[in-house]
């Protein structure tokens, strides 16, 4: 991109990391290259953009659950201590990394030729992120316009829609004893994936009492909204609905990066901060509400005798990996636009413990309102209580349309969700352009100039590609290429940062380059956790992920078969494939 206007020549060497100017080109290579790299305006368009692509979905649909499952304010001990141990090492390894190298993705390997193959498994992983990410906001918008209305379209049974089962909250509220103690419209969340969509909404959870009662929010996102079919075999109709919701969202991204970071670091501005105010007012509202005070306790209330179970503690690792996002290449791309001596090491850890902060908030936001469902519901708190896009779709629904001026609280909600997801929208995009991009300008002169034009393509090829997930079976591959697009193989990407780094480039020879840049030596625990602590918590999350591996199921009555089981795999095996290739001809 070239808009003339704060750009800077860097010129790095990451093959000789003693000198303060370096050069781009791989170490192999005697070409010296002159760089020109886009730089943030301020250094606070950098701390918010990287503020807004941690804190996602995930922080307020998954860490609440994982709060009070895993033993409450007890949670917080393994928590903290796999931030230390495992989280900001990997984070901020990635920040220097970036900023030093002031590359994409792919390029940055340069300094390790044979493992080039790093960034383009970075680029893999987000371009198939980039397929049903913006499906799952798109889902988000649609509730955000429906909002605007009367009377919330979910509240009651609606014939359209509802079927013979559906049971209005009246109706329910006053049913006898036997079916308040048996229902469980939540189901149960399984961590052992990790994936966006592990537990979506559920009101079949194998229990009798279900069959004969739904919630009228489930019945809405089923019969409704997905109107899904029998299974990814039955395809169905395109729902035009998403569809012009997936289109926006498209629009919105194109536009947010058509002048790179200039122009994404002026849309974080609103979209990084309006979460906070809208989480402040929905917990103020939350706490007016009766049975809030309850469900509160019960998310922080500890219970220490948790930690025993080798679980809690990777739930927390897990959490804290997902959650501050290293493996992914956006970390690597946003800290490649900072100014050569920025202070990415404090800004760093202000992300990091900002990211944790926001969880923990978010958590007395959901269970003020979960509080107030088990008051109203005479149900107990943990039938109410779960995670992932059922609380999204139906659980907070429901909740907000029994409050009064309930679309005003509908409309914040999912406006706030709408700007939490496109903040890491933007940066999964750049992540793949800017990567791309780097490899395109050596190589294609057209394009020398033209990261817009990559932009446009990239952004349409992807719409095109993510229309198959807005028809009726559209939610069972979004479900099948999140759980395996990604799970494993950031993983497997984040060990091999810490190894290529520690072992192939040098650990010392990195604390260096960050010396040059901070003026200042960084603490030696950070080289250590690099060489061998973050390493081996990546790795004890990885052997428990596949010891707890499960078939994938969906709604938990519909089983991914085995031909689907195997496509599955090939997008696992997609992205290592990228890797492999360039390992084997760097």
């Amino acid at each position: 991109m070239s808009n003339g206007k704060e750009m800077e020549e860097v010129k790095y060497d990451l093959s000789k990391s003693a000198e303060k100017t370096v050069d781009g080109s791989c170490p192999e290579k005697e070409v010296k290259a002159t760089v020109k790299r886009e730089h943030w305006s301020n250094k606070m368009d950098f701390i918010l953009s990287c503020l807004g692509w941690a804190v996602g979905l995930g922080n307020v649909w998954r860490f609440p659950y994982l709060c009070y499952r895993n033993g409450g304010g007890a949670f917080l001990v393994p928590y903290f201590l796999m931030l230390a141990l495992s989280g900001l090492p990997l984070f901020l390894m990635e920040l220097g990394l970036g900023q030093f190298a002031s590359r994409g993705v792919i390029q940055i390997w340069c300094m390790a030729p044979a493992f080039k193959g790093i960034g383009l498994t970075m680029c893999m992983i987000n371009s198939l992120v980039n397929i049903y990410y913006p499906v799952i906001i798109a889902y988000i918008f649609y509730y955000f316009f429906v909002s605007f209305a009367r009377e919330l379209p979910w509240k009651y049974c609606n014939p359209l829609w509802a079927s013979e089962n559906c049971t209005d909250p009246d109706s329910r509220s006053n049913s006898n004893g036997t079916f308040n103690g048996t229902f469980n419209g939540t189901g149960e969340y399984d961590v052992s994936t990790w994936s966006m969509t592990t537990m979506l909404p559920n009101s079949t959870n194998a229990t009798n009492a279900i069959e004969y009662a739904k919630r009228p929010a489930q019945e809405f996102w089923d019969n409704f909204v997905l109107q899904r079919s029998s299974g990814l075999h039955d395809t169905g109709v395109i729902r035009w609905q998403l569809l012009l919701c997936l289109a926006l969202v498209w629009i919105l991204t194109f536009l947010a990066l058509v002048k790179g970071v200039k122009s994404v670091g002026k849309v974080v501005y609103f979209t990084a901060t309006f979460p906070y105010i809208v989480l402040t007012i929905l917990l103020i509202r939350g706490l007016t509400l009766e049975g809030s005070l309850d469900g509160i306790l019960y998310y922080i209330r500890p219970n220490f005798s948790r930690l025993k179970d080798p679980r809690v503690w990777k739930d927390a690792a897990a959490q804290i990996f997902y959650s501050l996002g290293p493996s992914w290449g956006g970390l690597l791309t946003m800290a490649s636009y900072n100014k050569f001596n920025n202070n990415f090491y404090r800004d760093g850890i202000i992300i990091a413990l900002l990211n944790c902060s926001t969880s923990i908030f978010a958590g007395f936001v959901i269970f003020s309102v979960v509080g107030f469902m088990s008051f109203d519901s005479g149900l107990p708190i943990d039938k109410v209580a779960t995670s992932g896009p059922g609380l999204v779709f139906v659980v907070y629904p429901e909740a907000l349309a029994r409050m009064p001026f309930a679309p005003l609280w509908s409309v914040l909600f999912f406006f706030m969700f709408i700007t939490i997801g496109l903040d890491s929208q933007f940066v999964d995009v750049e992540t793949v352009v800017s990567g791309l991009y780097d490899i395109v300008e050596e190589n294609i002169p057209y394009m020398r100039g033209r990261k817009t034009l990559l932009t446009g393509i990239i952004s349409f090829v992807t719409f095109l590609i993510g229309i198959l997930l807005v028809t009726q079976s559209g939610i069972y591959w979004l479900t099948l290429i999140d759980n395996f697009a990604s799970t494993f193989t950031t993983l497997v990407v984040a060990v091999s940062e810490c190894l290529v780094i520690s072992y192939v480039y040098g650990a010392g020879r990195f604390v260096e380059d960050l010396k040059v840049m901070l003026g200042y030596r960084i603490p030696v625990y950070w080289q250590i956790a690099w060489m061998f602590i973050a390493p081996f918590v990546i790795v004890f999350i990885f052997i428990f992920f596949c010891v707890v591996y499960q078939p994938l199921i969906y709604d938990a009555s519909y089983t991914y078969r085995y031909p689907f089981t195997l496509i599955s795999f090939l997008f696992l095996c997609s992205s290592f494939s990228s890797s492999s290739a360039w390992f084997t001809n760097p």
